[in-house]
């Protein structure tokens, strides 16, 4: 993959969060149900895929030997708990707090990678890297519905900010300790410790779950979770975590947009004009990451 496929792969990945909202709002089911849903579906997905693209039965790539050195287990168990994390408490803003606080919230994320890699990596931030993370702040806040600050909207906004801090922390892991190991080994095995953790509380629910909900955690965890997370582990091989998490914080426009073509929910003048901001930051970035091949 080169840097423009990475990048190209990042903004699909965008595109597919965006559709976990209204994925998530459709589902009748608890957050911890759903995740482990998606997660075991990821992990059917990514196992054919991963032997599909190999070509044969015991392909070199899935060999694991290359996981348990230099402390890499410990890397990706981590981000294992990380990616939980970041599932169940986007899903619960989603129940609790709506789509539009739910991916708002989430949103949050590439600041908090920004920080990890300036305060604890010690990573120098370009002074355009600090603006377009600006305008992006900036976007959102325009984005932004206007909220009335009911307990039920509080705690959805909490729990997105959650959602996007853990989502922050993983894909700093990712990109700093996991970046050699084959992407399907590590989508893979992330998505497998997300179903063993969640295992304890989301079996005994298992039975409530509707014929109907059960196909869309299927498409939520076939194709915005197994391949959106193979793509996004596969991108930053390629990209700094900063660049990616920019152009995944495009994720609340496409969310608005679906909301505005499924449900007709029309964005207002504020909504565009932070959306616009956002898209520009991110064409901003784009064109950077070109210019670097």
């Amino acid at each position: 993959m080169t840097r423009k496929q990475a990048l190209f792969s990042v903004h699909l990945v965008a595109v597919l969060f965006g559709t976990c909202g209204i994925l998530g709002e459709l589902i009748q089911a608890g957050a911890d149900v759903i995740t482990w849903g998606r997660a075991m579906f990821a992990v059917i997905a990514l196992t054919i895929g991963g032997f599909w693209v190999a070509g044969r039965s015991t392909p070199q790539s899935m060999s694991f030997s290359g996981m348990f050195q230099h402390g890499r287990w410990l890397a990706l168990l981590f981000s294992g708990a990380m990616l939980s994390i970041h599932w169940v408490t986007f899903f619960v803003s989603v129940k609790v707090g709506g789509i539009a606080v739910a991916t708002l919230g989430f949103a949050t994320f590439p600041a908090f990678i920004t920080l990890i890699e300036w305060s604890v990596l010690r990573e120098r931030v370009a002074r355009a890297e600090w603006i377009r993370l600006i305008c992006v702040t900036f976007g959102l806040v325009l984005v932004t519905p206007s909220i009335d600050l009911t307990d039920s909207v509080t705690e959805g906004l909490i729990w997105g900010v959650l959602s996007g801090a853990s989502f922050g922390v993983l894909a700093v892991l990712n990109r700093r300790y996991l970046a050699s190991i084959d992407a399907f080994q590590v989508a893979g095995l992330q998505n497998l410790i997300v179903f063993f953790l969640l295992s304890p509380w989301a079996i005994p629910h298992l039975g409530a779950v509707s014929v109907q909900s059960w196909f869309w955690i299927l498409l939520l965890g076939v194709v915005c979770t197994g391949l959106a997370h193979l793509l996004f582990v596969s991108g930053l091989r390629h990209l700094h975590a900063r660049t990616a998490g920019l152009v995944v914080a495009l994720e609340p426009v496409y969310a608005i947009v679906f909301a505005w073509i499924l449900f007709s929910q029309v964005p207002g003048l504020r909504t565009i004009a932070g959306g616009t901001i956002m898209i520009l930051a991110i064409i901003s970035a784009s064109f950077a990451v070109r210019k670097q091949n």
